[in-house]
Parts: structure tokens; sequence; C-alpha cells
């Protein structure tokens, strides 16, 4: 046997066994679609109602006409802000960037917003916090400083109004206020 009929054999043994590993795979792969799409998959099973939670969110219509006001108001009063609502678990439903607001502006109203929402007060109260306890600024995605506050149902948090830019944290929060005031009418 001559050393190009031995690399020969190795490459077509070489070649068998990987198609033959790739028709294994593919059968294997079949079979967990098949039996995915099967009828198992299709039975359900129950939970009971006691092991269920149900929640309250703000839809994007209401977030939008919230945002809306909270721009509103501060255009009345000429600011230039940007203005975010967060949902209860804080994903952001909307953001509005008003005219000449600063680049800062609308990161700084989610962090609000999320801030607002995840304490169900005020950020301007939750500022005073740090005092005591500083450490509070370090988790992710918070803002404590006055401009944040949270939209309520039946005293839960569903939503967070955030407005920054303004002048003053005073300021950013009473925009952030007249936003969530909409909403009680």
């Amino acid at each position: 046997m001559n050393l190009n009929s031995t690399q020969n054999t190795k490459t077509k043994r070489l070649a068998l066994g990987a198609t033959a590993l790739a028709i294994a795979a593919a059968g294997t792969f079949g079979a967990v679609s098949a039996s995915a799409a099967g009828p198992a998959a299709q039975s359900t099973s129950s939970v009971g109602s006691h092991d269920l939670t149900t929640s309250t969110h703000l839809t994007v219509a209401a977030a939008t006409k919230a945002a809306q006001a909270a721009l509103d108001a501060a255009g009345k009063e000429n600011q230039k802000v940007s203005v975010a609502v967060v949902d209860r678990n804080g994903n952001t439903l909307v953001t509005l960037r008003g005219d000449g607001a600063g680049p800062q502006s609308p990161e700084s109203a989610e962090r609000k917003a999320y801030t607002a929402v995840s304490w169900n007060a005020p950020t301007s109260e939750l500022a005073k916090r740090l005092a005591q306890t500083p450490n509070l600024k370090d988790i992710p995605g918070t803002l404590f400083l006055a401009g944040g506050a949270p939209v309520q149902a039946k005293g839960a948090p569903v939503a967070g109004v955030g407005v920054a830019g303004a002048p003053s944290g005073d300021l950013d929060e009473k925009f952030a206020r007249a936003g969530v005031a909409v909403l009680d009418k």
C-alpha cells in the first residue's frame, strides 16, 4: 500500500465519519423538534390561582399623556427638559426630549423615574435618605436627585415619571408631578 492510498482511505473514513455524525445530529434534532411540537408539548399543566399574581401596568397611551403633560408644564415655565415614564418593572415606556434639553437629560429622566417607581416615593424624599444610607446611590440604574415621582394605583406603584434638565430638582419634580396629576383625571 502506498502513502497516497493510505491518505485517501483516511480521508474517506473521516468524510464518512463526519457524514454519519451530521446524520445522527440531524436525526436527534429532528426527534427533539418533533417531540417539542408533538402532543406532549400541547398538554398543559394547571397552576392554581394561589400560585399566580396579577399586576397593573400603565398603558403606553397613558404614559405618553403623562410625559406630554410634564413636558407642557415645563414649557409653560420656559424650561428645556426631558421626560421619561417607566413601567412597574422599570422598563421605559416613553421618553420625550424637549427642544433644547441637554444631552444628559433623557438618561437622567429615565433613572429618576426608575428610582421613583422602585421605592414608590418621590426622588426628593429618597435623596434625603442618602445621609443615613449613602450606599443607596450604588444601586444600578438609580439616581437620587429630585425630579422623579411614582404613579400609583390603589397605593401600589405602577409607573414612575422622571424629569431632568431644569435648573433645580425641585422644578424637575414639579413637572414630574404634573405628569402624574394628569393621570388622576
